[in-house]
């Protein structure tokens, strides 16, 4: 690796399009900046600049390397700071379907706030896939399989899904008959669930929604018959708004994901979010959270 110094001088010489104003930043003369540049030319054996009549311009080759030289002496003063500055409140953002954030993180932020006081969560809820965009937050979590285009992943739930509704409807025998509530996308499946449980299904009213939150309001307003989501329901199970309907439980294969660019390098708060969470749901992840 060429000398740090060198490198310094390319990296202010360039952000400053001169030798001198480099020299004024960085308390050196004009002559070493300009002894830097050279001996870093030498040891490239190529030009990164083009002496101007006023400052200096950089080559194409001096402009594919500065980017890289300034990430990472960005990289060095942020593990710097994270690691030897006093502790301050650090900021994570944190992108997650709504349906989860309010269903599932709201009710951890105090166990969170307990274990991590310095960490201030900034939670971005999602509607809908594309609402990810280009994935530019280090943190996020995602709804599927496991598999998602250039992010590692921790599966956080594994969701199964059962008929609940109100306790009112769920005194009817017949509760079959009754109006169905549904969530557009990857739950939406009542005709898989009936065909589990042996069942004919019959003609009836349904209702569907673009959020999974949404339809749970709906089944504990007593408007119609959920497919309910566990553990995103199990709230509203023991505290009894709604009731299940049967024992035949639908494994989905699918679950909630805490999920990272692959290859990315978390901050230090970024990481401990990430310890956190996978610890703490996965305390829960292969039992029934309602015992």
């Amino acid at each position: 690796m060429p000398p740090l110094d060198w490198l310094r001088s390319f990296e202010a010489a360039a952000r400053l399009s001169g030798f001198t104003a480099a020299a004024s930043e960085l308390g050196v003369t004009q002559a070493a900046i300009s002894q830097h540049i050279r001996s870093l030319e030498e040891r490239l054996k190529t030009r990164l600049f083009t002496r101007l009549a006023r400052g200096v311009e950089l080559t194409e080759d001096g402009a594919a390397y500065l980017p890289h030289i300034q990430s990472a002496f960005a990289r060095i003063g942020d593990s710097t700071l994270e690691l030897f500055e006093p502790r301050t409140l650090q900021s994570v953002t944190m992108r997650s379907p709504i349906s989860f954030a309010a269903l599932m993180i709201a009710s951890a932020l105090p166990r969170l706030a307990e274990s991590l006081p310095l960490i201030q969560l900034r939670i971005e809820t999602i509607h809908k896939p594309a609402g990810y965009g280009e994935c530019r937050d280090a943190l996020d979590i995602r709804f599927g399989t496991g598999s998602f285009a250039g992010r590692q992943a921790e599966r956080l739930t594994r969701e199964t899904l059962v008929p609940m509704a109100a306790p009112h409807l769920a005194e009817d025998p017949d509760w079959t008959s009754l109006p169905l509530l549904s969530v557009v996308g990857a739950r939406e499946m009542w005709g898989e669930w009936f065909a589990a449980a042996g069942l004919e299904p019959r003609p009836r009213a349904a209702h569907r929604f673009d959020t999974f939150v949404t339809a749970l309001e709906a089944a504990k307003a007593g408007g119609g018959i959920l497919l309910g989501s566990r553990p995103l329901a199990d709230v509203a199970l023991r505290e009894k708004s709604l009731v299940a309907l049967s024992d035949r439980v639908l494994a989905s294969g699918a679950g909630h994901y805490l999920t990272a660019p692959a290859g990315a390098s978390l901050t230090r708060a970024e990481a401990e979010v990430r310890r956190w969470f996978v610890a703490d749901f996965r305390q829960s992840l292969d039992s029934d959270r309602l015992n």
